[in-house]
């Protein structure tokens, strides 16, 4: 299922939505014209990798970087044109009634935090793993979370797979973010201790638990109520 646009119109510009799409793109597009070595460099650089975080240690000698910063880093880096794409669709379509919700300040340090929460609980699945975690996705899942629990009926206009057959159908959101974390959550739990490559799933299932903890934490206070139905 692939998520095309939803149905709750945004209340103002999302700017902070849009200067990540446009950061995570321009970090790609610069870091692809290093060249193939360049570019695998950098991901090993910048890219969250278990071992150094857990082990205190750095495998990449000369890094600009402070180890514990590639957990914030990563979050700017893909693995491929697809892998930006993918997360960026999500984001776009999601992040604009999140941030509406929390304001453009707020959004960020949602965003932020919860990235950072999902690389950690990879990091602390998957411990001994020496290759770098990159990608928006964690960050993204807690966008997701925090939409489900806040426009649970909003209805999402979704591309469906059917075998070879191909529909486009309004599915609500409490439905299909639902059904995505579930999905995550039955393939990151054979994936625990693992030290190969893949898609970091713990990660998506961390970041989709921490956006919906910091959001409530986030709009305890706020003066504003809204009721959607």
């Amino acid at each position: 299922m692939i998520p095309l646009k939803d149905d709750i119109p945004s209340a103002r510009l999302p700017i902070v939505t849009i200067a990540l799409v446009a950061i995570n793109c321009l970090v790609y597009l610069y870091l692809k014209s290093l060249g193939g070595e360049g570019y695998e460099s950098a991901l090993f650089r910048l890219g969250t990798i278990p071992y150094e975080i857990t082990q205190g240690v750095e495998l990449n000698p000369g890094n600009a970087f402070p180890v514990p910063l590639t957990l914030f880093t990563a979050m700017f880096l893909h693995g491929g044109f697809l892998h930006l794409a993918g997360n960026m669709l999500y984001l776009w379509i999601f992040g604009d009634n999140i941030e509406d919700r929390l304001g453009h300040v707020k959004f960020f340090i949602f965003y932020i935090l919860s990235g950072m929460a999902a690389s950690l609980l990879f990091v602390l699945t998957s411990p001994q793993s020496q290759i770098p975690m990159v990608g928006a996705s964690g960050a993204i899942a807690g966008v997701l979370g925090a939409y489900m629990i806040t426009f649970p009926k909003a209805r999402i206009l979704t591309l469906v797979f059917f075998g070879f057959f191909i529909r486009v159908t309004p599915i609500p959101a409490l439905f299909l973010l639902g059904f995505w974390f579930l999905f995550q959550l039955l393939y990151a739990l054979p994936s625990i201790g693992s030290t190969s490559s893949g898609v970091a799933f713990f990660a998506h299932v961390g970041g989709f638990l921490a956006g919906i903890v910091l959001f409530k934490i986030l709009t305890l206070f706020s003066k504003k109520r809204y009721y959607y139905a």
